[in-house]
């Protein structure tokens, strides 16, 4: 399954088509995605306590993991995911060639800040202007 929570997803199949989300839960054994905003259903839910009251609440369902498309942060578009060796880990790309792995997209970034200032730069203290000493005369 190549679709994580908290990705950006499209809805392309379904009553619900075209509709962009954010995933909130995955299921791989049933092969199946929540995405915030599809396939509302209402639940009937009974007060627990007393202050409380009954409602009906409207939650988002489970569809099909292959009626999205996982959404492209950099060019917008919806993609197929690809998968490519990056630094010895597998992440998952864009065909613009963008990482779609948010955690490795901040640790690479982490990293390449880091090797930037690897190397300290030398500190230098600034002394006062010498005064050019006289020349010794000889007294011959």
């Amino acid at each position: 399954m190549n679709v994580k929570v908290n990705d950006n997803v499209l809805v392309i199949a379904g009553k619900d088509k075209g509709v962009q989300g954010k995933v909130l839960a995955t299921s791989p054994k049933a092969n199946t995605v929540t995405v915030e905003g599809v396939r509302i259903q209402k639940k009937h839910q009974k007060a627990r306590k007393a202050n409380e009251t009954s409602k009906i609440a409207e939650i988002p369902g489970a569809i099909d993991v292959s009626n999205v498309m996982v959404v492209c942060p950099e060019c917008g578009k919806a993609t197929r995911v690809h998968h490519n060796v990056v630094d010895g880990k597998k992440v998952r790309i864009c065909k613009c060639g963008a990482v779609l792995d948010k955690a490795y997209s901040k640790k690479a970034a982490a990293k390449a800040a880091a090797a930037a200032e690897e190397a300290p730069k030398k500190r230098t203290r600034k002394r006062a202007a010498k005064t050019e000493a006289k020349p010794e005369t000889e007294n011959n």
